[in-house]
């Protein structure tokens, strides 16, 4: 009898699909679907508002420098405050600040209120990971992100492509208030998961100044970087690119792109889990790096769709890798700044991308800003094989 129980005891341990990952899951759905929708019409409501290609990567690109900066801080309250203290906030900040986008008329208070998003995001976005992370079986963490990475996913599926269609019928007002609500979903979805209690560690004694990194995730978060420079591109100029040379349907782009991305999503989390990373890096790097080179050459709608698959696939094949190698070697206490700083770089990626490309915008037109995304994906690819070379090295 204590067999049979001891066996289903480890059964049940394993499980992933738990009524706390569940309501997590769509938590994130609905916070990732507001954010979504806001992500190519925030470009055409700054054009709405009179600002040019400059200040379209700098709203945008200010919004994750915002995040950036409080995520250390969601890192250290993760451990101390607890999973839901953090959580919640940011949810809370994330739907006051998106609600306020529909009563702005000046860029001057965009920006303000794109920083106060940033800050809700930065607290949201490293909670929600260190909370799937806790719920996640160890052995089966690669592919437990990956599930959790589809909820993000399938919001990116609809929620770019809702949020155009939508700004084509109703006003810029009514569409931030409808992000706002999905938001508040989320919040309320968010107040019936049973959150993990913070394990009080005694070592703290001696306080860190300057502990805003966990060292256990860096390699993988700055090759992550270097890939989601490139999304900063994608997202931000990309309506803008299609426009300018006459080519129709970016709202269906957006959903190939988040058709494949979960997709690979399926499987690559458990080829990670089996196999390790040099299975799912380099062969999503490389797609990554085709697709801007179609949207460097882009004649048709067929090439941008092209681009969109390999895109999807290739970023849904490495992002839960590297989130899963973030994470799988901090210490049990050090998992929220483990998720903060795979976070921070993504973060950093993306708003460097963002504001970087619109001054390439500017000066070299749209089509360059996917040259220098290719070489960015490069360089990233080189900075992995010097590593494995080093690491083999060693041994």
């Amino acid at each position: 009898m204590s067999e049979y129980t001891e066996v289903n005891v480890n059964v049940k341990k394993e499980r992933i699909w738990t009524k706390d990952f569940a309501l997590i899951c769509m938590a994130n759905f609905f916070i990732f679907l507001g954010f979504q929708m806001t992500l190519p019409t925030l470009p055409l409501f700054v054009q709405h508002l009179g600002g040019s290609d400059k200040l379209i990567g700098f709203v945008s690109g200010i919004f994750m420098f915002s995040a950036l900066l409080l995520r250390p801080y969601a890192g250290h309250a993760l451990e101390s405050k607890g999973r839901r203290f953090v959580y919640m906030w940011g949810l809370a900040i994330f739907v006051i600040s998106v609600g306020t986008y529909a009563f702005i008329v000046s860029i001057a208070l965009l920006v303000i209120m794109r920083i106060v998003q940033g800050l809700g995001w930065g607290l949201s976005t490293t909670a929600t990971g260190t909370i799937a992370t806790d719920l996640i079986p160890p052995k089966r963490r690669g592919e437990g992100m990956g599930y959790f990475g589809l909820s993000g996913n399938i919001a990116l599926a609809f929620g770019p492509a809702l949020g155009l269609t939508l700004v084509g019928h109703i006003s810029f007002t009514q569409l931030f208030l409808m992000c706002s609500m999905f938001g508040l979903i989320a919040l309320i979805l968010s107040s019936r998961i049973s959150y993990k209690k913070v394990e009080q560690v005694e070592e703290k004694s001696i306080p860190l100044k300057f502990d805003i990194f966990e060292k256990s995730a860096i390699q993988p978060s700055i090759l992550l970087f270097f890939i989601t420079v490139t999304f900063g591109g994608m997202a931000s100029f990309l309506p803008l690119y299609t426009a300018e040379e006459g080519i129709k349907g970016i709202e269906l782009y957006f959903f190939i792109f988040a058709m494949f991305l979960m997709v690979s999503r399926t499987f690559a989390g458990q080829i990670y889990d089996r196999k390790g990373h040099i299975y799912v890096f380099l062969p999503g790097s490389l797609m990554i790096a085709t697709a801007m080179f179609l949207l460097v050459w882009m004649p048709n709608s067929v090439v941008l769709y092209t681009a969109a698959a390999f895109y999807g696939f290739g970023f849904g094949t490495i992002q839960p890798a590297l989130h899963a190698w973030s994470v799988e070697k901090a210490p049990m206490n050090r998992r929220g700044m483990a998720n903060a700083t795979f976070f921070s770089f993504f973060d950093m990626g993306v708003g460097f991308g963002a504001i970087g490309f619109g001054f390439i915008a500017h000066a070299f037109g749209y089509s360059f800003i996917y040259l220098v995304g290719a070489f960015s994906v490069f360089v990233s690819i080189s900075i992995y094989i010097m590593s494995l070379m080093k690491s083999k090295a060693k041994t």
